[in-house]
């Protein structure tokens, strides 16, 4: 029998004499528990962890520090790589545990025992609980306690047996655990008992209350887990919250290579170099992060791969692919590293195509079936491994399809996964800067599978950005059974097009050595192969390789057959300057009718090219065109369809070290396009992030011949110039502006020779133009509110930055928007309702663009009643500030001729009104073409407040809802228009200087407090007055003017307040009293803001009762009853109150 105790020392505080402060001992008993963690971190067998327990993180922090520091304390760690014959785990790693829950009281005279049936149990853990541990001495101080238990153990009824004796020692103020570990020897079934030894406490100053917790049923296994790779963590729970997350930096999956590889395993690249010939062999299993051996080993795997037999698989291939991956290219931050690595985590099962695409598309390759077995290519330079022409191709025909511009993004952002941040993904932004200033930015999100590095994914990046806006052309066409079969995807083709280079270069080989090659004919060939400019020669040979030799200067001569001395219609005389083609293509040179070229090679080639074999002849002048084939596929009886990608062969070394990227001579055409016509442009407004922008399509009409891409160069006014290249004849130009566009277009050839240029120009309204007006304006009365709806604005910078205006006036006809007051904050563009006060009156609404501009005419909606049901009008409390306006005004004035309350003058000099200029002096000089009026020269505020009654807009004796409700008539001008329109007749002028103050406005605020306002009374913010119910003692309110600019005025002619608050009822019974009035209170939070109407009903009824009612206020009043005989009765009584305002 063993134990295992957990005991933490025992303590106490002492007492440093008589009349001191109370103290209380720390806490010397801590619960201490242990978490066992078993993760199954990969399949078998592993390289294991890439720096021990520096590789292992808890919630991201390294359970050893760089230094050899230990991060958490009381940790172990026991691993496994995943071998097939591994030892089991040890301790607590390998049992089987099942926790029972007792949570009883363990009593002096009552122990608590619980049984154990299950025979495969090997141990007990057994736990106690104490809440709490400590002594109040009668000084106030708190110290520590102690309590005895026994652990009793009977095996098959034959008596219990003491197997732990422990005493706790200490203090806890907090619920303190232990657990007792019993090892089970006997027979079953087994009893288990808690005993307390020690007395039960009888004071409640001292705590030692003992819980019999759980008791856990141990299984001792010895469970192995073959080929699956373990870490197991032990580690103290305190340090912890809750099970923290884990980490493992790893090296993974150990895999075949080479026997001729060696992997560096001094980094965490793990890059294969290989030394000497391989010979096919591989070597003992390795971790590497090579993904083409570790796809190999995928695929091969019949445990957890593919199970692809290894027979069918083309080693050779991936070994290419791996030297390819291996080679050092530099990773952007001054280092160099593998072109391609794999750091991937396969825990989920998917369809084995999809996770093969997924780990090839790491190295740019591509795997697919064909023959029967699995085929693997990689995107990687290569030369030309077929020649294509005419000779070749059936009916001679090219297609060729070059994608959309849209199709084609300037900025990539790769997510990939960092090694420094134990897998953290980070992003890595790549843009073409040609690509965003002629195109703008378009984004495309990649995610790097298996990529840990930066420097990989910035190539990722690259590698997409040059592909879309360089290598943008497929090819399609159709070829017989001798290429069909030889043509596989992911091969380089050369291509000569005559129709695209404008000569022809190729055809098939009449007769050959290794150094001398015979065209089969010399149709087109004599004017167009030269020998000069860096001449190359291409062939087929029978291997089915192509080889490309030099051809020498003097290397081409033209041959013939049978002598002749007419060619057609002309006579030959001796010589061998004379050149004549007839009818049939027969070349005279000489007295020799040419039947074909012989082209010399600086160089032989490996073989002899066979007869009927495709040549192909091309210079720096002009080149073949090259692509990469993308699929084959059986289009008919002896036919198949080939379809491919543009290839240059430059973009690998533009991706790894930025040198430019530069394109092949393609062709010798000369023909100069027509030019285009008919130029149409349509302005459209379009949102980007969250602001709006003027774009503009382009679009023209073009026959298309000769045309390569159509030049479009366009400015807005005096802008520079900007250029856009295009396939197609339409355009989108973006970032635009209001203004007058103009546009350059100029159609040209594969050579970049042009047409005559188009112009035209086009005026853009960009966003200048006012939005529509609002339409379906409408009002619902809902629950005492206005319920605004309108048809969503159809302008974009309306719904995107702009707004929605409401206003009000009470008035119900010849309402304008500038009558009118604003109800409500901005109100988003893209809204279609609104709530607002219910008011009688007219609501107005207009919408506002992101540049400020409003809608031309407001849109208007009437409503003659506002709902104010169960409410009284409390006529006293009402402000009516019209006429007088008597209240505090600041930058105002009251216009005693019109009883307007408005804006004051500032006493500065006015300098303009509109268009017209303002001459020094006392008058304002306005001047149209005849007429000179003279006016003053104040400028006017642009803001003003007016504060109701002097501050105290309303002061209760008492703290009481009002409902509050507000009357508010404007009408804003400019005060030179009128004063003109006075004195001249300008009558049929709507607005002397061609604007409406449409910005000025008047909005009450107010605020409130539930002191007494005649003390020294806290008030709450301003904020903005709507027609609410308030609950407060005191009520400010405000009137806040403000207008566009100095010329502009807002006047008001009604302003006022209505207050009213809610009806009310109040019941309750009494009994009279036969000596005195008796009193009624209505009761805290009853108060009536008037004495209310008091009602008494008798219980029951005698001749000639009365009742007198005196006193009443308020809060209460007093009652008495009287009978017929004048003298006071005790009588039950039920009364009711009637009035308003609840205080």
């Amino acid at each position: 029998m063993t134990q295992t105790k957990y005991v933490i020392g025992a303590g106490g505080g002492g007492k440093t004499g008589g009349g001191g402060t109370p103290t209380e001992a720390d806490d010397t008993l801590q619960s201490t528990q242990f978490a066992n963690v078993l993760d199954v971190i990969s399949e078998g067998e592993i390289g294991g962890l890439e720096n021990g327990n520096k590789s292992i993180f808890l919630d991201d922090t390294p359970i050893q520090a760089t230094d050899g520091t230990n991060n958490f304390e009381g940790f172990s760690v026991v691993t496994r790589v995943g071998t097939q014959a591994q030892t089991h785990l040890p301790g607590p790693f390998n049992t089987t545990e099942r926790e029972t829950s007792v949570g009883v009281e363990v009593v002096k005279d009552t122990s608590v025992t619980r049984s154990i049936t299950d025979t495969d149990v090997d141990r007990l853990r057994v736990t106690l609980t104490i809440p709490a541990l400590q002594i109040l001495e009668d000084d106030g101080d708190v110290v520590g306690n102690s309590v005895q238990i026994k652990i009793q153990i009977q095996y098959n009824s034959g008596g219990y047996n003491d197997v732990i004796t422990d005493t706790i020692s200490g203090k806890s103020s907090n619920r303190y655990q232990r657990d007792y570990l019993v090892n089970l020897t006997g027979s079953f079934p087994v009893d288990v008992r808690m005993v307390r030894v020690s007395a039960d406490e009888t004071s409640q100053k001292r705590a030692s209350t003992t819980f019999f917790q759980s008791f856990t049923e141990i299984i001792d296994d010895k469970f192995r887990y073959p080929n699956s790779a373990l870490v197991g963590l032990r580690f103290d729970a305190r340090q912890f919250s809750s099970i923290p997350a884990r980490k493992y930096l790893i090296r993974g999956i150990k895999v075949k290579i080479p026997n001729n590889a060696t992997v560096d395993t001094t980094t965490h690249l793990g890059r294969i170099t290989y030394s000497n010939i391989w010979d096919g062999t591989f070597q003992a299993a390795t971790w590497t992060n090579d993904p083409a051996w570790c796809l190999y080993d995928l695929l091969i795997s019949e445990r957890y791969g593919a199970g692809v037999p290894e027979s069918t698989l083309d080693k050779y291939d991936f070994f290419a692919i791996s030297q390819y991956c291996n080679e050092l290219v530099d990773d952007g931050a001054g280092d160099k590293e593998p072109r391609f690595s794999l750091n991937m985590l396969i825990n989920s099962r998917d369809e084995v195509y999809n996770v093969i695409q997924q780990m090839t598309a790491i190295f740019r390759g591509i795997a697919y079936y064909g023959a029967g077995t699995l085929q693997l290519l990689q995107d990687k330079p290569s030369d030309p491994q077929y020649l294509l022409s005419p000779s070749n191709v059936v009916d001679g025909l090219f297609q060729y399809q070059g994608t959309s511009q849209k199709a084609r993004h300037t900025v990539v952002v790769v997510a990939w996964q960092s090694y420094d941040t134990r897998g953290d993904i980070e992003y890595e932004y790549v843009e073409d800067h040609d690509a965003v200033a002629k195109y703008g930015i378009i984004k495309k999100d990649i995610k790097a599978i298996g990529c840990y590095s930066q420097g990989q994914a910035n190539r990722i990046g690259k590698w997409t950005l040059l592909s879309e806006q360089n290598l943008t052309e497929t090819i399609q066409f159709s070829v017989a059974l001798e290429s069909g079969i030889i043509l596989r995807p992911g091969m380089v083709i050369d291509v000569a097009d005559p129709v695209r280079a404008g000569v022809r270069r190729s055809g098939r080989i009449k007769r050959a050595t290794t150094t001398k090659v015979v065209t089969d004919n010399a149709d087109g060939l004599v004017t167009s192969l030269a020998a000069a400019n860096n001449p190359k020669l291409s062939v087929i040979l029978p291997s089915g390789l192509v080889e490309q030799r030099n051809v020498p200067v003097g290397g081409i001569t033209f041959v013939g057959g049978e002598e002749t001395n007419s060619v057609g219609d002309f006579e030959v005389e001796d010589g061998d300057i004379l050149l004549l083609e007839d009818g049939n293509d027969y070349i005279l040179q000489g007295d020799l009718i040419v039947d074909g070229v012989e082209i010399d090679v600086a160089s032989a080639f490996s073989q002899v090219p066979a007869v009927g074999s495709v040549f192909l002849f091309q210079n720096d002048e002009i080149q073949s065109q090259q692509f990469r084939v993308v699929s084959v596929a059986e289009a008919g009886e002896g036919i198949y369809g080939v379809s491919a990608v543009a290839y240059n062969s430059t973009i690998y070394d533009a991706v790894e070290t930025d040198v430019e990227l530069t394109n092949r001579d393609i062709s010798d055409l000369s023909l100069i396009p027509n030019a285009v016509d008919a130029v149409s442009v349509n302005e459209f407004l379009y949102e980007e992030g969250s602001s709006v922008h003027v774009g503009a399509s382009v679009s023209w009409n073009h026959d298309r011949v000769n045309v390569s891409e159509f030049r479009v160069q366009y400015r807005v006014d005096n802008d520079n110039w900007q250029a856009i290249n295009t396939s197609s004849p339409s355009v989108t130009l973006r970032t635009l502006r209001a203004g007058r566009l103009y546009i350059q277009i100029q159609a040209k050839n594969s050579l970049g020779k042009g047409s005559q240029i188009t112009a035209a120009n086009f005026q853009l309204q960009g966003k200048t133009a006012a939005p529509a007006n609002v339409a379906n304006f409408s009002m619902i009365p809902v629950n005492g509110q206005a319920r605004l709806t309108w048809t969503q604005a159809t302008d974009l910078d309306v719904r995107v930055g702009g707004y929605v205006r409401l206003r009000h006036s009470p008035d119900l006809s010849a309402v304008t928007w500038q009558k009118s007051t604003s109800i409500s904050q901005q109100i988003a563009g893209s809204a279609t309702e609104a709530y607002a006060d219910l008011k009688a009156g007219t609501y107005s609404a207009k919408f506002i663009d992101s540049g400020g501009r409003e809608s031309l005419v407001a849109a208007l909606v009437e409503f003659t009643k506002a709902d104010l049901q169960s409410v009284e009008t409390v006529g006293a409390l009402s402000s009516t500030e019209d006429t007088a306006f008597s209240g505090t005004k600041t930058n105002l004035t009251v216009d005693t001729v019109n009883n307007e309350l408005e804006l004051a003058g500032t006493g500065n000099e006015l300098n303009a009104l509109g268009d017209y200029d303002l001459e020094d002096g006392n008058a304002l000089l306005l001047e149209d073409e005849e007429t000179y009026v003279l006016q003053g020269d104040s400028e006017l505020h642009t803001s003003g407040t007016y504060v109701f009654n002097g501050g105290n807009t309303f002061t209760l004796s008492d703290v009481f809802s009002l409902r509050l409700d507000s009357t508010l008539r404007a009408r804003a001008f400019f005060p030179y228009d009128e004063r003109i329109d006075d004195e001249l007749d300008f009558d049929s002028i709507t607005e002397f200087d061609g604007v409406s103050p449409n910005t000025c406005d008047v909005e009450l605020y107010i605020r409130t407090t539930q002191d007494d306002p005649a003390g020294s009374p806290t008030f709450t913010s301003w904020r903005q007055f709507n027609n609410a119910e308030f609950k407060a003692r005191g009520y400010q309110v405000k009137a806040e003017f403000s207008t566009g600019g100095p010329q502009e005025q807002i006047a008001v002619d009604q302003l006022r307040i209505q207050a009213a608050m809610p009806r009310r009822s109040v019941t309750g019974s009494v009994t009279t009293s036969t000596s005195a009035d008796v009193s009624v209170a209505y009761g805290t939070g009853n108060k009536f803001y008037v004495a209310p109407s008091v009602g008494i009903v008798f219980t029951t009824n005698a001749s000639g009762d009365y009742y007198v009612i005196s006193n009443s206020s308020a809060t209460g009043f007093d009652v008495s009853v009287y009978n017929s005989s004048n003298n006071r009765i005790a009588k039950a009584v039920n009364w009711t109150a009637v009035g308003y305002g609840i205080g």
